[in-house]
Formats: C-alpha cells, structure tokens, sequence
C-alpha cells in the first residue's frame, strides 16, 4: 500500500470512531434523524466564519458551523414542544430552511465559487492526503486527520468523564433529575459534540458519509446487544470495518470512496438486520412460526382435557373438527409427544400427568389473567420448543 492509501483509510477510521460514538447515543434517544439535520443546517454557520475570517482553515468556521447545529436541535425542539407537529416534521422545517439560507449567502457574496455536489454531499477522501497541515516547513501529514483526531480524543475524554451521567439521562431523564444531573445540559452537550464532530468530518467525508456513519454503526449495534458498553464497542468495529472495507471496493470499482464506505455501512446493517440472533428478521420470523406453534399446542391440549370422548381424541379429529392442515396437525403432534404432553394408542391421543399439569397451569393462567407471561412456564414444561 502507498502512503496516501494508509492515510485515507486512517482519517476514514478515525472519522467513523468519532461519529459512533455520539451516534450511539443518538440513536438510543430516538435522535437519528437530527444528525442528518445539523449536517446540512451547519451551511451558514461554515459561510458566516468564511465571511468573517477568509480562511477555511480558522477554528473559529468550526465553532461557528457548531453553534448553527445547536441553534437547529433548539428550533427544532421549540417547534415540537408546540404540539403541533411531531419531531420529524419540525426538523423537515428547520434545516433546508438553514441550509437555504447558506446557499442564499455563497449566490450573494461568493459568486465566483462552485459548490461540486460530489465534494460538498459525498465527500471525497481521495483528495484528503493532499490537504496538507505544514509547520516550520514540516509536513505533519493530512489535516482532515489532524483536525478528527483532536475531536476524537476530545470525545473519549468526554465520554469517560460524563458516561454515567450520559447514561442515566438516556434512559430516564426523571432519575437523572433526581439524582441532581441536569438531563437539558447533557442534551445540549451531547447536541454540541455531534455538532462540532459534524463539522469536522463534513470537509473530509461529505455530508451523506456523516450521517451513515454516525447512524448506521450505532443502527447495526442495537440489534445485536441491549448493553450500551458493548453497543458503544461494536458501533466502533461495525465503523471501522466499513470504512476500510468501503475503500477497497473503490479501489477494485474504481468508485467513489465515500459512497463505498455507505454502501458498506448498509451491507453490514443489513447482514446484522437479517441474521441477529435475537433481533434478526430470521430470528423474529423463527419466533413468531415457533410461538404459533405452541399455541396450537396448547389449544390442542386444552381440547383434550375438556373431552374424554374418544371421537373428540382422536388424531383425525384434528384434520376434521379443528381444520387444521395435515402438516399442521403432525406438527402439533410430534412436539406434544417429544415434550412427553401426550400417549397416543389406536388413534386415540390421551394427556400424560406431565401434560394435564401443564393444561391446568395453562387454563389458570387464561382464567385469571395474569399480568406474568406464560413463557416462563412454557420454558419450565417444553424441553423441546416448536
């Protein structure tokens, strides 16, 4: 590999650390969409530091894009506390009317400037080894990695020093009022690092590759764990693999590297959506024909001991009574025999002692009502499950 390769891929690394990890949070807040809103709404706060400094390179465009992205959570929360629209619909009305106005600022004052779509909303990371950070005539490497590793080093000491406090005003706001942690401070503050992380990466990825990788990461690690540890740790690794494994289906496409880094983002969320074990379209479909399943049991086993005729047990009576189809009904049959629920002589199917303990709990459990659930006592009777 060629220099400019390795640092391609490290910026792209680094960018996907520091967006996971507020991403994360984000997500857990039901807060996606507001990271696609402040990406673009930074517009203006990046064109009125330009107008104030003439350098793209001045902290003060950072702070400036940063306090735009805080100002649109606050329009957007404003709009919403109304109660006339809901979350999604104020963020659809507060940042194309932002990113508007930056726009209406680059037509006014800075005709002469061409805004490429390719460089502005995909990004392209095949020129950030070129953008150089120069000091005493040193060359100390690229400056989009500069500029992210400092961010990111600046989020980890955050996310170490208020990980608690993040945590608590996450999942309950209420407790983290009583327990004396401002639940709006950690918002802004949170609404403030994705901001700022934002609005480093934009210049190097583009405003999609922002977006995809501060939700899709975070997206990808929910479905496989409830443990936010563990959820912050694999957004990271489902956020780097995308990165480097984006850039070298660009290099074998010869496409752009940004738009292989989302395309690889949605690769993975999509393997993780499909195969996961407990939260995976497979695994719930599983599920859902096993609980059916059961339930037919059930049924079946209620039926039984309501009726001691011989006509009304027996195998055929399922097919013929109950309408069930023949795979069905063997279905049925076969999971109550290898649950030892039943014994079946000449056709007639009778209820073991196993099994009539089990239709009693079951018939008390329907009775009463019971707030518990019924899988508890279906784990404790079903050694084999449907």
């Amino acid at each position: 590999m060629t220099t400019p390769q390795i640092e391609i891929q490290l910026i792209a690394s680094i960018v996907a650390i520091a967006c996971a990890i507020p991403g994360v949070f984000l997500v857990l807040r039901k807060m996606a969409l507001i990271s696609d809103a402040i990406s673009h709404s930074i517009l203006p706060g990046i064109v009125l530091g330009f107008f104030l400094t003439h350098d793209l390179n001045s902290p003060i465009l950072i702070l400036l894009a940063a306090l735009t992205g805080v100002i649109t959570v606050v329009l957007v929360e404003a709009i919403q506390k109304t109660g006339l629209v809901k979350e999604d619909t104020a963020i659809g009305l507060v940042f194309p009317a932002l990113f508007s106005i930056g726009v209406i600022l680059i037509a006014k004052n800075a005709n002469d400037v061409h805004l490429d779509v390719d460089a502005v909303l995909l990004g392209e990371l095949a020129f950030a080894p070129f953008d150089r950070l120069m000091m005493s005539g040193m060359d100390l490497g690229p400056k989009s990695l500069w500029v992210m590793g400092v961010i990111l080093v600046i989020i980890i000491i955050l996310l170490f020093l208020f990980f608690k406090e993040l945590k608590v005003s996450t999942f309950d706001a209420g407790l983290s009022s009583a327990l004396g942690i401002s639940p709006v401070v950690m918002h802004y503050g949170l609404m403030s690092v994705s901001s700022v992380t934002v609005v480093g990466a934009f210049d190097a990825v583009g405003a999609i590759l922002v977006v995809a990788m501060m939700i899709a990461p975070a997206a990808t690690a929910y479905l496989l764990t409830s443990d936010l540890k563990k959820m912050i740790g694999l957004s990271v690794f489902f956020g780097i693999f995308s990165a480097i494994s984006g850039y070298w289906v660009a290099h074998w496409l010869d496409a752009s590297i940004s738009g292989s880094i989302s395309t690889m983002l949605g690769v993975v969320f999509l393997a993780v959506y499909l195969f996961a074990p407990n939260k995976g379209l497979i695994s719930v479909l599983y599920r859902q024909k096993q609980q059916r399943t059961e339930v037919s049991l059930i049924t079946f086993l209620l039926h039984l001991n309501n009726h001691s005729e011989e006509e009304e047990r027996h195998i055929n009576h399922l097919q013929e009574h109950i309408n069930w189809q023949k795979v069905r009904s063997k279905t049925v049959l076969d999971l109550a025999l290898k649950n030892n629920m039943i014994t079946i002589d000449r056709s007639i199917v009778s209820l073991t002692d196993k099994g009539k303990e089990f239709t009693e709990l079951a018939l008390e459990y329907i009775i009463t009502n019971k707030d518990e659930k019924i899988e508890p006592m279906k784990d404790d009777f079903f050694l084999f499950r449907g």
